[in-house]
Formats: C-alpha cells, structure tokens, sequence
C-alpha cells in the first residue's frame, strides 16, 4: 500500500535527523495515514479509503457522497 491520502494526495516527505554534533543522517517525515471505511447511502455499501488524518476532516466537512463522486470523477475508486 502507496502511503498517500486518496483524497488530498498528501505524501512523506524527507528530511535530515541533526544530532548534538550537528551531523546530518537522512530520516522521513511519514503522514498519519488511516484506513478507514465509510458507509455510502446511496450506494447501500461500505467504501474502505486510505486517508491523512486531514482528508478524514475533510470527509466530515463535506461528506462522504461528496468524496466518493470526487474520487470516481478522478478515477480514484473503482
């Protein structure tokens, strides 16, 4: 599984750990990515998405029958 947000498309990114020394050693910065299902109404099914924890703020904002029709116009969700 791709650590990306289907919704935000937000990605890890990459950086350096600087110890007392000041040496620099390459680390990532991952994002909080949840699997999590919602149920669509109108569909009467459950949809499983890969979230942020920001793109699960944003389905509460706009809701769930909103996301998925975003996401099936992109191709996202099959």
């Amino acid at each position: 599984m791709a650590r990306r947000c289907m919704l935000t498309g937000a990605v890890g990114r990459s950086g350096n750990n600087i110890s007392h020394s000041h040496v620099r050693t390459k680390r990532r910065f991952d994002i909080n990515i949840q699997t999590k299902r919602y149920w669509v109404p109108s569909e009467k099914r459950f949809v499983t998405l890969t979230l942020s924890a920001k793109g699960i703020k944003t389905v509460d904002r706009r809701g769930i029958e909103a996301v998925v029709k975003d996401l099936r116009a992109r191709g996202e969700l099959a």
